[in-house]
């Protein structure tokens, strides 16, 4: 198992590792870390990915410093390693919104998190990540996402998943292969606020999309967020005309 390592914009780095016997063309999981004086990792992964991810770590800085654990929602390849990174990292700090901390990490956290709530910032030390509610968004209710705001890099989790194992980084189509995977797998959460969200996310206007599972995006992040909340506005309409069936 390899972990691949990417810089897809300044000191953020791509920690990709490649199933292919995923499905019948592959799975991409990817990490996250925002090297910083307070470095942080968006996602965990799962137990089994730790020791390819935490060495990939390892040759961008000393996994010890590691100040800040963060992640969209309460899932395997979100947080399942979360143990082992605290472990690895004594000094780090589980973050979430304050509905995933009071339904879970309050509880089963090895250390106490720290709630952080929607627009709250925290600063790095030369990056400042904002923390966004998103609920149901891709999925689940204690869903959230970060804005990276020096960058404007923001970490989308599952939005945007597609299969295979595409380049680390690409300005190219990714509505195409998202819009596949959607129809493959079903795997968003739709509700009459899923477009206005990912709406209020297109209004940041980044330049950086760090998709969980396949390719990140570089260029007009907005406008391709703009698609995908029409896209999801568009699919529930049709649901809701077949009498709840998408």
């Amino acid at each position: 198992m390899e972990t691949r390592v990417d810089e897809i914009a300044e000191r953020i780095y791509r920690l990709s590792t490649f199933l292919p016997k995923l499905g019948p063309s592959g799975f991409t999981f990817n990490q996250f870390l925002v090297e910083a004086d307070e470095p942080l990792l968006f996602h965990c992964g799962q137990r089994a990915l730790f020791p390819s991810v935490s060495g990939a770590v390892a040759r961008i800085m000393d996994v010890r410093r590691l100040r800040w654990i963060a992640f969209s929602h309460i899932e395997a390849d979100e947080c399942g390693a979360l143990g082992e990174w605290l472990d690895a990292a004594p000094a780090a700090t589980v973050t979430h919104g304050a509905i995933g901390c009071a339904i879970w990490l309050n509880d089963q956290a090895p250390r106490p998190p720290r709630a952080l709530a929607d627009g709250e910032v925290l600063d790095l030390g030369g990056r400042r990540v904002r923390r966004l509610d998103t609920p149901h968004v891709p999925h689940c209710w204690d869903a959230g996402l970060l804005y990276e705001e020096t960058t404007a890099t923001l970490f989308t989790s599952d939005l945007f998943t597609h299969v295979g194992d595409p380049p680390a980084a690409t300005d190219g189509d990714i509505m195409g292969p998202a819009i596949a995977a959607e129809k493959q797998f079903g795997f968003t959460a739709l509700t009459p606020t899923t477009g206005a969200t990912i709406r209020r996310l297109a209004k940041l206007a980044p330049r950086t999309l760090a998709v969980m599972h396949g390719s990140s995006f570089t260029g007009e992040a907005a406008a391709v967020l703009e698609s995908l909340a029409g896209f999801y506005d568009d699919l529930l309409q049709t649901g809701a005309a077949r009498g709840g069936s998408v």
